[in-house]
């Protein structure tokens, strides 16, 4: 045991030694470091063999040693300050982590408590949970079960009023006989004259192709220039309202939308958006949802199903499930706890973009039309205009008809197929064939309401395709702007592509 003894003296010995030599050597360098008098004595002893510009030379000489230390201070500062800074952040982050805890908690307690009272509400009234005090009770005097529920239960009240509304509806006679640009230039002069709302012919062109590509129409801008305005004088148009859904920052998923089952209820909770989809499959009117400030939330997250079913080709697949089972009791239109999304239904989003929202992504952009909005109306002389009855049927005949006798001619879709293959070239940026297969509807309707095909493309393209470029990192594609803006001019023709170059240039000014 005296031997182990010495040994493991010996050896920690070694190793408090080691660290005992590493500390005072540096607790050595630097007192040799800051030894002013060693420095005195050093200048004290070659001073006299010194020439002026040696004096100079000696004098550059402190000045350099001051100036290193000094940036070995201000170096360790900096680092120190730092590192307080980010230990600050950290912190702070904790404490919000533990801030959002709390509150879950408060809410989770807050939602028990609520279910407690509900349920003795409810059992006041002499009534299970799953009971509605509106239901009779069987004649036995028992309880309701749950076969009962599904029998005679409701849990659409809404949807089943618009079954009784619309019980001896039959579809009207609309007599539609308008052309596509006597369709705009009505709708302008309507939200003119009634609403002293003032848009461009050019706006309603583009307003009325995008509603002919797609089913979201995306309205971006600045505040203030009647984004929401247009989607509202539409449905004033048409003399259907448009139904405002008010996104907010805590739509997290399709419930805000649709609603949801209360389990506990056993009831539906029918949203103003579920109505609005549900009665549009009652007649061949034009309906319009309008989801204001739509970016207020990630649209991904509220929106992402219905975004995936209008991408479908075939409208009959054009499905939402709201719960999984069907009663007897459920609306005429709910098969199997499914709906039908009706074909004459259009959503019309409108963005703002600023600090207080979120950016809208790639998946919604590609499956919407966006529209610019930047500038207020010039007020003009309108013809009265009264609203309009407009069968939904004759006017998708119209887009298809201008689909057909407008289709973008071949070497149009020359120049695009040129293009694409530049841009994938220069920018790694490629469009896939389902913005393609929406400009070969935009275009067309485009210059059926009265519009140029050169300019029906160069509005898609701006808006569609080098949307993208804000993706990149600009610094490295600037030198490659003008020789894009040179190739523009040489395909299709000299300023002929004037939004895809204004775009462009606005692009390169960010850099």
């Amino acid at each position: 045991m005296g031997t182990y003894t010495r040994f493991l003296y010996e050896f920690l010995a070694q190793f408090f030694a080691g660290l005992i030599t590493i500390v005072s050597g540096i607790g050595k360098g630097i007192g040799q470091l800051f030894n002013i008098p060693g420095y005195a004595k050093i200048i004290e002893h070659y001073k006299n063999d010194f020439s002026i510009a040696e004096w100079l030379l000696v004098v550059l000489a402190v000045l350099a040693v001051i100036l290193v230390v000094g940036m070995g201070f201000a170096l360790i500062f900096l680092l120190i300050k730092k590192y307080i800074k980010f230990r600050a952040k950290v912190v702070k982050q904790e404490e919000l982590l533990d801030e959002v805890t709390n509150l879950n908690k408060k809410v989770v307690n807050l939602m028990k408590e609520k279910d407690e009272i509900l349920a003795m509400k409810v059992s006041q009234l002499g009534l299970k949970p799953t009971e509605s005090n509106v239901q009779e009770l069987p004649e036995s005097g028992g309880e309701p079960t749950e076969e009962d529920l599904v029998n005679d239960g409701i849990r659409f009240a809404k949807l089943n009023e618009i079954d009784e509304q619309f019980a001896n509806y039959k579809i009207k006679d609309y007599g539609n006989s308008f052309t596509l640009p006597e369709f705009c230039e009505a709708f302008r002069n309507f939200a003119a004259s009634r609403l002293r709302l003032y848009y461009t012919s050019h706006m309603m062109r583009l307003f009325i192709s995008s509603l002919a590509s797609t089913k979201l129409v995306i309205l971006q801008g600045i505040s203030g220039t009647g984004k929401t305005s247009l989607a509202y004088a539409w449905g004033k148009f048409l003399k259907h309202d448009s139904c405002v859904a008010s996104v907010q920052p805590s739509w997290r998923d399709r419930t805000e939308l649709f609603g949801y089952f209360n389990e506990f209820t056993k009831k539906f909770n029918e949203t103003e958006v579920l109505k609005e989809m549900y009665m549009a499959g009652y007649t061949n009117d034009i309906y319009t949802i309008i989801l204001d400030e739509m970016n207020i939330s990630r649209v991904e997250y509220y929106f992402a199903e219905m975004l995936s079913i209008l991408e479908m080709p075939n409208k009959d697949e054009w499905i939402v499930e709201l719960v999984p089972n069907s009663w007897k009791s459920d609306p005429k239109k709910l098969k199997g706890g499914k709906l039908q999304i009706p074909p004459n239904l259009w959503y019309i989003g409108t963005i703002n973009n600023d600090d207080s929202t979120f950016m809208v992504t790639d998946k919604v952009y590609d499956r919407a039309m966006p529209i610019d909005i930047n500038d207020k109306g010039q007020p003009f002389d309108p013809i009265d205009t009264d609203p309009m009855d407009v069968n939904y049927t004759y006017l998708d005949q119209l887009f298809a008809k201008a689909m057909i006798d407008n289709a973008v001619s071949k070497d149009t879709l020359d120049k695009i197929e040129i293009m694409d293959n530049y841009v994938i070239q220069h920018f790694r940026i490629a469009f896939g064939n389902r913005i393609v297969a929406q400009m070969k509807k935009f275009v067309p309707v485009f210059v059926g309401c009265g519009g140029d095909e050169i300019e029906g493309v160069d509005y898609f393209l701006a808006r569609k395709v080098l949307r993208k470029f804000e993706q990149l990192n600009i610094s490295y594609i600037r030198d490659e702007i003008d020789p894009y803006i040179d190739f523009l001019n040489k395909t299709f023709g000299k300023d002929k592509m004037k939004e895809c170059i204004e775009y462009l240039t606005r692009l390169k000014k960010l850099t």
